[in-house]
């Protein structure tokens, strides 16, 4: 891939097919059309060097192919100052996170180093008052949903659209428990 060596490496989780396609309604609706260059998503790891995509594969498809889907649940609407954000639980995901960090040790930055607080922005770079006015208006019809996490993203990150570099699905489910 020509370029992407010097391109960091941003990490998320996937969502299902029907939480993704509300979370991302949600963000086309909301985001600024002419800022808005990703669909919906979860970040787990924001800049990761591109030297470590090798060790990082290993670990997201071991995770991918041991792990069983972690539960999630969206809790809470997060307000941004200039944008609204949904607030995600999954204790079993963070912990995924927290090892996948321990085996990068030394190669994070200090916004991936800090504690995770997983969320999907589906608003941002907008007026602090279109932000309260979104997140009141959501607010109305709030309600706590669990959703479903298939597996991970691995992305170049260019400065625009991120370059896909694999997914890696979880190949468990959670319905039987092999040893």
């Amino acid at each position: 891939m020509p370029g992407s060596v010097n391109a960091p490496i941003i990490v998320t989780a996937l969502l299902g097919s029907e939480d993704f396609a509300w979370a991302d309604a949600l963000r086309r609706a909301h985001f600024p059309a002419e800022r808005n260059q990703l669909p919906a998503h979860l970040t787990l790891f924001h800049h990761l060097p591109p030297s470590a995509l090798d060790a990082l594969k290993r670990l997201l498809i071991a995770e991918a192919r041991m792990a069983m889907p972690p539960a999630a649940r969206i809790t809470r609407l997060i307000s941004l100052g200039q944008g609204v954000a949904l607030g995600v639980e999954s204790p079993g995901l963070m912990a995924i996170r927290t090892q996948i960090a321990e085996a990068m040790q030394g190669l994070l930055t200090p916004q991936d180093q800090a504690a995770c607080r997983p969320h999907i922005t589906i608003q941002n770079k907008v007026a602090p008052g279109e932000a309260r006015a979104l997140l009141n208006a959501l607010r109305q019809d709030f309600r706590p949903r669990a959703i479903t996490l298939i597996g991970f993203g691995a992305y170049w990150y260019r400065g625009g659209p991120w370059e896909t570099i694999a997914e890696y699905r979880f190949s468990r489910s959670g319905r039987s428990r092999r040893s």
